[in-house]
């Protein structure tokens, strides 16, 4: 690679995003206005505390004062819980960019005490609502401030059988933030300040590791392996902290399964919180396991493509390889917007002029930075009720899907914006969905529009690439958590364990189309140490597949489609996924027979991309 190919390799960027809409000139404003709605809060809860012990025996009579400190707590609630998420949304997008930002640092600090007093002060309310009998509940729900929460509070009520006593509930979540969430923060803080040295052309770069991952976007297939490689190794110095850290995090949740009673499983609360029943799940992984030959053909012909007989784990985000007589130049930033654009248009104006208003308002961050953390997501203030994008965009095809991906997620926010608060929360799984309808929006509408089998290939590529990431790596993780769960019941797991134990599970799903598996991608993968959230990995392949079967019926609906669509998304916030997709699918997620018949539909994908690169080797 020549230096001027070096030069343009990091070049490309994205935009900076603007945050002074919500913050920080009144930061210390809401931190005082935040302390008073929690004291109001733990003032009110007297009404409640007294009658906990005796909860599942009272009536509508005898709880009429409770029933009204209930429905005064949850507006209270409601107030306070917007400006913590706003205050702790700002810290972590600043912390995102710059993890070494010294007043984030500081503010998230502060929240940590705070975010753990309104945990708290919540709790009587919540095990109010939990245990009292249904005619109480009703009786709550009657009236306009409390009518739009009913499912969220049934959905509540289902894990009511694992509720611990209001002291230890309130403990436990005391402890929690010198626990399990300080366990997350110290892997944010060192993934945001780690560097490494990948070996460019004739010389060596020190890059963080988000620039550095930004290489794995690139055609050249020894780059890719030796920025995956420098990666890998940045990784294996700090092995022991990552053990003790997804150590520490499953531990505690597992302690927390055992402390709420023997029926409790470690995937009953990440099932409860994606809103999906079990049974859908283990329907969902089973389906996958059956797509294995499919997914495995793409990434054995993504690997013949580069000439070679076997998918490597830097393989996971690579391009197309650049064709005889095509420019492999870096996507510009603009252009990727106008992309995407176009192509959610083809779908509604109104989802294009979203992207463009995204751009233009600056909600989107994109740049490129040696202290940014790797990763992307969407996140979004609740008091202005508007949504922002991260990621570090270094002009890679890959890197426009991932923006139409958290883009997707933002338009689904945008949608929920003028619904009551606690309509606007949604399981994972669903939330996957507008992503990767996105992804798909985007890679039909290039297809579309490809003039010959040169610009045919990158699209085909980005098809290909989902199928193997979804299907194939996902599972992959689910598999990885899974078992070291199983593992961790007995004891903390060394590195040497946890390589050993990734490594099975990457043979396990690839198989013979793999050359060699990621033995560190339980400790460079983000998502295992989200102290909130658990098992983040089923949720994407119930999204892909999901939102692939939506996607199938566009043709079939017309132009009544994107009205159905738009509906769907709107009562993500108030139903289960199994009701949503009843009423707005006629389907039944617990049976095989929806997510086969995606699957099914994805083989002749794969059998254009079969064409594509037998006709350029």
């Amino acid at each position: 690679m020549s230096d001027s190919e070096v030069g343009a390799t990091l070049a490309v960027e994205g935009q900076s995003w603007d945050l002074s809409s919500e913050y920080p000139a009144a930061v210390e404003d809401d931190l005082s206005i935040l302390a008073g709605l929690i004291a109001d809060i733990e003032t009110h809860n007297g009404a409640l505390t007294s009658l906990l012990g005796r909860a599942s025996t009272l009536s509508v009579e005898s709880s009429a004062d409770a029933v009204s400190a209930a429905r005064a707590i949850h507006g209270l609630i409601e107030r306070a819980a917007t400006i913590a998420g706003d205050l702790a949304g700002y810290a972590s997008c600043c912390l995102s960019v710059d993890s070494q930002d010294a007043a984030a640092q500081d503010l998230q600090g502060r929240l940590q005490a705070v975010e753990s007093r309104l945990a708290n002060a919540t709790e009587p309310r919540d095990q109010y609502l939990s245990l009292v009998p249904d005619e109480v509940v009703e009786a709550y729900l009657d009236h306009d401030a409390t009518a739009p929460s009913r499912f969220a509070v049934e959905h509540q009520r289902k894990r009511r059988h694992e509720l611990l006593p209001l002291e230890q509930e309130t403990l436990v979540n005391s402890l929690a933030q010198d626990g399990i969430n300080a366990w997350g923060l110290l892997y944010d803080q060192l993934s945001g300040s780690l560097a490494c040295e990948v070996a460019l052309g004739n010389e060596t770069r020190t890059l963080g590791i988000a620039a550095a991952s930004g290489l794995m976007l690139r055609p050249d297939d020894n780059l890719r392996e030796t920025a995956w490689r420098a990666i890998n190794s940045t990784w294996d110095e700090h092995v022991e902290s990552c053990a003790a850290a997804i150590n520490a995090i499953a531990g505690w949740r597992l302690s927390m399964c055992r402390r709420r009673g023997n029926g409790v499983h470690y995937l009953d609360a990440p099932a409860h919180a994606n809103r999906v029943r079990r049974e859908t799940i283990d329907t969902l992984i089973s389906v996958a396991e059956e797509g294995v030959p499919l997914a495995r053909r793409a990434a054995k012909l993504q690997a013949k493509a580069y000439g070679k007989a076997r998918y490597g784990p830097w393989d996971q985000r690579a391009p197309a390889p650049a064709l005889p007589g095509t420019d492999a130049a870096p996507i510009p930033y603009d252009e990727a917007i106008d992309l995407i654009a176009e192509s959610y248009s083809s779908v509604a104006p109104e989802m294009g002029d979203f992207v463009r208003m995204m751009a233009r308002k600056r909600w989107i961050e994109g740049t490129v930075g040696p202290r940014k953390r790797p990763g992307a997501y969407c996140t979004g203030f609740r008091k202005s009720r508007t949504p922002r994008v991260y990621m570090t965009y270094t002009g890679g095809a890959s890197d426009v899907i991932t923006l139409a991906h958290e883009l997707g997620h933002a338009y689904h926010a945008w949608v929920m914006r003028d619904l009551p608060e606690s309509q606007r929360g949604y399981g994972m799984s669903i939330a996957e969905t507008a992503s990767t309808f996105g992804e798909t929006i985007v890679r039909d509408a290039l297809r579309d529009r490809a003039d010959g089998p040169q610009e045919e290939l990158p699209i085909a590529w980005e098809e290909a690439s989902a199928l193997v990431a979804f299907v194939l790596n996902i599972p992959t993780r689910f598999e990885f958590e899974r078992n070291f769960h199983e593992a961790r019941t007995e004891k903390p797991l060394r590195p040497d364990e946890l390589k050993a134990m990734m490594s099975a599970a990457w043979e396990k799903w690839y198989g013979d189309a793999l050359s060699e598996p990621d033995p560190l991608f339980w400790a460079n993968k983000l998502h295992f140490y989200i102290s909130g959230l658990s098992f983040y990995n089923f949720p994407y392949l119930f999204g892909y597949l999901f939102s692939q079967g939506l996607y199938a019926r566009r043709s079939q609906l017309g132009d009544g489609f994107f009205d159905r669509y738009r509906a769907l998304l709107r009562d993500t916030g108030r139903m289960t996924t199994e009701d949503l997709a009843a009423k707005h699918l006629d389907v039944d997620l617990t049976r095989p027979d929806f997510w086969r018949e995606t699957l099914k539909s994805l083989a002749p994908r794969v059998d254009d991309f079969e064409r594509l690169v037998e006709s350029s080797t």
